[in-house]
């Protein structure tokens, strides 16, 4: 048992307390992978030989560090690589770490539902269930030429691989600062595509007053939204040229909203998620002579300074952006 997926009960989808519980598992292994906004992963084949203690026992002192030290719970799953201990922590609760074997992944994976498995989303799932294959055991199987004439050449293989317990994925350390994220629940389950809109400029505009303050653009938009019966859905769009430009990522945020096609959907929340950041100062920007996204972009800079005197709540997020 080498790798731990960890996720930490967070009170919010804030962010600013992950670098230093990433630190905590640093504490006994140099290689640890974020996954904002509350998750890593980490590779304890050398701590487990330093230490003297399995994978699940530190698991169990990494659990008792977090409550002590950050009153943060965690659940935790373990497996003998990432695509594993991925799978173990959906059966994972506080307390109780979820461990795969590791002879006996492919077990483990049989009876799991084939959107378990991590990659596979929800139009891919329903494609195989279409033919049968609703289980990772039924999916390991079927004939490789098969998966690969539902889904694909290359993703056929690597379901065929992953449902028979073969991970080629290995923990990749990062920085947290790869992405940046938040979130905005509703008090209620809201059908209203008005204020889901409104939900999306307020989030844009947090974002990219985040970006702005640490100096970084980014090149992925993401969107997600959940609903009541706790599903989600999410969808990425590469974005023309690298920003922090709150009125560029609310546009986009408002394409991604409008492909869902959502009709009286029952939203719970619904989150933003910047990816590929990058230094500002390295980033390229076409130039526009157009002066109403000139005077927008200069009421940025005006809100950014003011928030760095008064702090982050002197200008509401989103009020700026168009």
């Amino acid at each position: 048992m080498t790798i731990l997926c960890v996720r930490f009960q967070l009170p919010s989808t804030d962010e600013a307390a992950l670098p230093a519980l990433l630190g905590l598992l640093e504490e006994f292994t140099p290689v640890v992978q974020a996954l904002p906004p509350d998750g890593a992963l980490a590779d304890l084949r050398g701590a487990e030989r330093y230490f003297g203690r399995s994978a699940v026992e530190l698991a169990s002192v990494i659990r008792v560090r977090a409550l002590a030290l950050h009153g943060v719970d965690c659940v935790i799953g373990a497996g003998p690589g990432p695509m594993a201990a991925r799978v173990a922590l959906r059966g994972a609760r506080p307390g109780v770490t979820c461990e795969v074997p590791g002879g006996g992944v492919r077990e483990f994976l049989a009876e799991k539902p084939v959107v378990a498995l991590p990659g596979v989303g929800t139009a891919t799932a329903r494609t195989l269930c279409e033919y049968g294959l609703d289980t990772l055991g039924r999916v390991a199987a079927a004939p490789l030429s098969t998966l690969q004439r539902l889904v694909g050449a290359k993703a056929g293989r690597e379901l065929h691989e992953k449902a028979n317990g073969v991970d080629r994925g290995r923990v990749v350390p990062n920085a947290v600062s790869r992405s940046l994220a938040t979130e905005r629940p509703f008090g209620r389950d809201e059908l209203d595509p008005d204020r889901h809109r409104r939900a999306l400029l307020s989030a844009a505009g947090e974002l990219g007053a985040r970006l702005r303050a640490v100096e970084k653009v980014c090149r992925t938009l993401t969107l997600t939204v959940r609903y009541a019966d706790r599903s989600s859905t999410t969808r990425s769009r590469t974005l023309e040229e690298p920003t922090a430009h709150s009125a560029v990522l609310t546009r986009t945020a408002y394409g991604l909203y409008e492909a869902f096609g959502l009709q009286r959907a029952r939203v719970r929340a619904i989150a933003l998620r910047a990816e590929a950041l990058g230094p500002a100062d390295q980033a390229s920007h076409q130039l526009t002579f157009d002066p109403v996204d000139e005077k927008v972009r200069r009421i940025e800079e005006v809100a950014d300074r003011v928030r760095a005197k008064f702090g982050p709540g002197a200008v509401k997020p989103g009020t700026l952006a168009a």
